[in-house]
C-alpha cells in the first residue's frame, strides 16, 4: 500500500464482531497486524525518517548562510544581500519539514494505538513474532542514538571550537545543526523502545484470565 493508502480501521465493537470462527479473526488481525507493524518500523517509514531529517537539515543550512554572515565580525553587505535570499528558500524548506515531521509522529501515535487495539484480540505465535520486527527495531534504535550521539557531541564541540573571529552567527547555526540531530534521534529512539516493549507484552506469557476477542475460548496457539 502507499502512504496515502488510509490505515486498516481500528476492530468493531465487541458488540459489533461477527466473525464467524476463530481462524476467521486471527486471518483478520493478522493482515491488520502486518500492514500496521510496516507503517511503524517497515523500510518505507524508515526512508521517510531520513527523508524529514535531510530536509529540516538542508532548510536549516540555508536558513544558517545569514546567520553567519550577521554573525561576521565585520558583515559585508553583499554577503547580507545574497543570505537574505538564502535563508528565504531555507525558510521554504524547513518549515513544511517541520509540518511533515509531526504529521508523521503524529500517525505514528494513531498506528501505535491500532496496532494495540488489534493485538488485544488475541493471540498468534506466528503473527506475534513477524509483528516484533527485531531486525527493523535494531536498525531504528541504532540509528537514532548515532543521531543522539552526533548531537551530543556538537552540542559541545561547536561552542568550543569556533573562535571570536568566525563569529557568533556559526555557533547559532551549528547549535541548530546539533538540536536536530538530538531531537530527531529521540523521537527514533522513543519509537524502537516503545515497540520493543509491545512486543515484549505481545509475545509474553498469556494472563489466565485473558479470553479470546471471537465467541469461544481461546486454543492454544
Amino acid at each position: 500500500m502507499s502512504p496515502r493508502t488510509p490505515f486498516p480501521p481500528p476492530p468493531p465493537p465487541a458488540e459489533l464482531r461477527s466473525w464467524p470462527d476463530r481462524e476467521a479473526l486471527l486471518a483478520d488481525r493478522a493482515l491488520a497486524l502486518d500492514e500496521l507493524g510496516r507503517r511503524l518500523l517497515g523500510v518505507g517509514r524508515l526512508t521517510l525518517f531520513l527523508v524529514w531529517f535531510l530536509l529540516l537539515q538542508l532548510g536549516w543550512g540555508l536558513i544558517g548562510v545569514l546567520l553567519i554572515a550577521l554573525g561576521a565580525p565585520f558583515p559585508d553587505p553583499m554577503t547580507m544581500a545574497v543570505g537574505v535570499v538564502v535563508a528565504a528558500l531555507g525558510i521554504g524548506v524547513f518549515v513544511p519539514a517541520v509540518w511533515l515531521t509531526v504529521r508523521s509522529l503524529r500517525r505514528d501515535r494513531t498506528v501505535r494505538e491500532r496496532l494495540a487495539q488489534w493485538a488485544a484480540l488475541d493471540r498468534h505465535r506466528p503473527t506475534d513474532a513477524r509483528v516484533s520486527a527485531p531486525v527493523l527495531s535494531v536498525v531504528w534504535l541504532l540509528l537514532s542514538f548515532a543521531m543522539c550521539g552526533v548531537g551530543l557531541w556538537l552540542g559541545f564541540a561547536v561552542p568550543a571550537g569556533v573562535s571570536r573571529d568566525d563569529g557568533y552567527g556559526l555557533v547559532a547555526y551549528g547549535m541548530g545543526v546539533a538540536l536536530i540531530l538530538w531531537i530527531t534521534g529521540l523521537t527514533g529512539v522513543a519509537k524502537a523502545v516503545g515497540h520493543y516493549r509491545f512486543a515484549v507484552r505481545l509475545n509474553g506469557p498469556r494472563r489466565p484470565a485473558a479470553r479470546s476477542a471471537s465467541s469461544g475460548h481461546p486454543r492454544p496457539e
